[in-house]
């Protein structure tokens, strides 16, 4: 009987305190906080991205983002790693359009298809959305629409007696050739040739140049043909000539840049961020006013006029974030036409509405820079093209940038390297 008593005595007392403690207020619930992950280099400046965080966390006080920055190679391992822990460590990342069919596989990136209008659908260039799209599915919103372009010294070449940039890789050769022989530059050339994804985006813009391509109509490697090893012979060369800077068989993008806002290179190709920063930025160029841009050269006899690389890339949501519609939120107002438009100084908008008439002029980054890289966007943007989009691509992506080092430090003949590289693809599609 006693036990009985103890027992219903002890239960009350449960009762009781449940009852106090729900009767305490409640404690409000904080914002809800969005980690997001992006690069450091291309598109928007950092204060720029900071600046945009703050408008939005400003606008929208239940939600909080944080932002963190990382330079390219170093972005696809930390999303991957993220995504071993449930909830991630990033809601909201920037992705690279070669790396979507593999996220998309591996169930990384959230499918936002039922979230997109068909207003916002229609309003952004078609293209655009081959970025996100994977077999018919969107897995983000388009963002860094961009592509490789082609950068001349103006200064230099006038110096070795030329009016006109060169139109084919043997005519740059033979402009080369004089301002060597004038001590006008020592390496006239500058490339990202360094063992990363940017080697590839060179190795593109020179094989698709020369009537190449990465891959045949069924998806089989088709670098390592006579064309392809053709290709790379003429990089080694021009390193054996001293044409192209040396050094470049360790750079990328940033470095390429670098060593052109020094006057130390006449030619160079590289993204469009660049345009702005050597050409406006006395702070950091010692070139500026003097650099133009011109199509993408092309070899003779090769029947293509130019050849560019399509390196744009999307934000996504991590598909397993705890606060999905909270970063979809955000990624809306990253992308969105009117945020696009006023941090257009370094960012070319993915809106196709943003180049109608008067619209045009009215981009707040609409800057002298963009007076002359938006018209060449659309020049050179027809000889873009996208590297494969398949599941294994990066790892596809190594074996051919070991190749092309391999080849170009003279470990291996370029028909080795790129048989070997092209053996890997094949393993690696089974």
């Amino acid at each position: 009987m006693k036990s009985i008593r103890s027992m219903l005595f002890a239960l009350i007392a449960i009762v009781l305190i449940a009852s106090i403690v729900g009767c305490q207020p409640k404690q409000a619930a904080g914002p809800a906080t969005i980690r997001v992950l992006t690069m450091e280099q291309a598109g928007p400046t950092v204060d720029e991205m900071n600046a945009i965080v703050a408008e939005f966390n400003e606008a929208n006080p239940d939600i909080k983002v944080e932002i963190e920055y990382v330079a390219y190679d170093a972005l696809h391992d930390k999303i991957t790693t993220a995504m071993a822990s449930n909830p991630p460590a990033y809601d909201v990342f920037l992705a690279d359009d070669i790396w979507y069919a593999e996220f998309a596989k591996s169930g990384y990136v959230l499918d936002v298809t039922d979230r997109i209008s068909k207003d916002t659908h229609d309003k952004i260039f078609a293209a655009a959305w081959d970025i996100t799209t994977v077999s018919g599915k969107a897995y983000g919103m388009p963002w860094l629409l961009d592509e490789m372009y082609f950068f001349y010294n103006e200064d230099l070449l006038k110096q070795a007696g030329f009016d006109t940039p060169p139109a084919t890789w043997e005519e740059l050769i033979a402009q080369a050739k004089v301002m060597k022989e004038k001590g006008i530059v020592e390496y006239p050339m500058v490339w990202s040739w360094g063992q990363y994804e940017a080697a590839i985006c060179d190795w593109v813009v020179l094989l698709y140049g020369n009537g190449g391509s990465l891959v045949d109509d069924k998806g089989a490697p088709a670098f390592n043909n006579e064309t392809g090893v053709k290709t790379l012979n003429w990089m080694v060369q021009t390193i054996d000539d001293g044409y192209t800077n040396p050094a470049s068989v360790s750079y990328v993008e940033e470095d390429v840049r670098n060593v052109f806002s020094q006057g130390k290179a006449a030619f160079a190709v590289n993204w469009n961020y660049m345009y702005d920063l050597v050409n406006f930025n006395t702070e950091e160029s010692q070139v500026t006013g003097k650099i133009k841009m011109s199509l993408i050269p092309a070899f003779e006899g090769s029947g293509v006029k130019s050849a560019s690389i399509n390196g744009s890339m999307g934000f996504s949501v991590a598909a397993t974030s705890a606060n999905p519609d909270a970063a979809w939120k955000y990624v809306e107002f990253l992308t969105s036409e009117s945020i696009q438009n006023k941090y257009s100084a370094h960012l070319l908008p993915m809106w196709s509405t943003s180049f109608e008439g008067e619209n045009l002029t009215k981009l707040q980054g609409y800057t002298p820079a963009n007076a002359v890289t938006v018209p060449m966007f659309n020049e050179q943007f027809p000889f873009a093209h996208v590297r494969p989009k398949v599941p294994y691509y990066p790892e596809a992506s190594k074996s051919l940038q070991l190749a092309l080092q391999e080849a170009l430090t003279k470990q291996k003949t370029p028909e080795q390297a790129l048989n070997d590289a092209a053996a890997k693809w094949v393993e690696l599609a089974k």
